[in-house]
This record gives C-alpha cells, sequence and structure tokens, in this order.
C-alpha cells in the first residue's frame, strides 16, 4: 500500500509518522509516494479543485497525485482526509484502475482488519 499524507495533518500540523506507525500495524508493505511527507503533493480539495470549475494547465492536481500514487503499483491507497479520499478515488477512476486499486482512509482499513470475519483467520484487506 501507500499512503498519500493530507496537506491538514502533514504540512498544517507536522504530523508524518502517526498515521505510518497505524498503516505498519496491518502488517502491509508501505510503499512511498516519490513526493511524501513534507514534500508531499496535495490532492487538489484543499486548493477547493473539488469544488470549482477548471483552471487552465496541463493536468489536474488530483490527476497527477493519483498517478504518483498508481506508480507505486500498490494495491491500497491510505489517506487521513476524506477530501482526499474523493479527489484520490476520481484521479484513480480516471485512469481506469477502480478495479485494481483502493483508495480507502485508515479508519477504514482499522475498522477491517478488526473485523468479525477477519478473527477467524481470513485478515486480508477486502
Amino acid at each position: 500500500m501507500t499512503y498519500h499524507d493530507s496537506c491538514y495533518l502533514g504540512r498544517a500540523n507536522d504530523i508524518y509518522e502517526a498515521p505510518r506507525k497505524v498503516l505498519e500495524t496491518l502488517d502491509a508493505e508501505l510503499v512511498e509516494m516519490k513526493r511524501c511527507r513534507s514534500k508531499g503533493l496535495c490532492c487538489g480539495a484543499g486548493g477547493a479543485q473539488m469544488f470549482k470549475e477548471e483552471e487552465k494547465g496541463e493536468k489536474r492536481i488530483n490527476i497527477e497525485r493519483s498517478q504518483e500514487a498508481l506508480e507505486t503499483n500498490a494495491s491500497y491507497i491510505a489517506s487521513t482526509c476524506p477530501f482526499c479520499n474523493t479527489m484520490i478515488t476520481d484521479g484513480v477512476k480516471n485512469a481506469e484502475q477502480e478495479a485494481n486499486v483502493k483508495v480507502l482512509d485508515i479508519a477504514e482499513m482499522v475498522a477491517q482488519s478488526i473485523a468479525p470475519n477477519h478473527r477467524k483467520g481470513n485478515c486480508e484487506l477486502s
């Protein structure tokens, strides 16, 4: 899996390691994107890209960030922000990779890992 650093936790509050420590408890291999932690790339929602018309440019910011996540070849893209999840999900759909890559909030991943069916030995994230 790969983790997208949300601007609110990361750049605004300097919280980078705590989400990664939670992901470590899920016993999954974490593959970092080329731009991560304090050098992470915004998904675009913090700049209101989710709510306004397109601006001139070569590529939407969420498409670029999603491509970076997809380049890791991770099966899961984790985040801690609902806006990031929406923007990254849209980027994954744009790349027609939604059947291969799931975008989930870390809270969803934790909940799935402790669900009753997982206690019976089925620990795979669904």
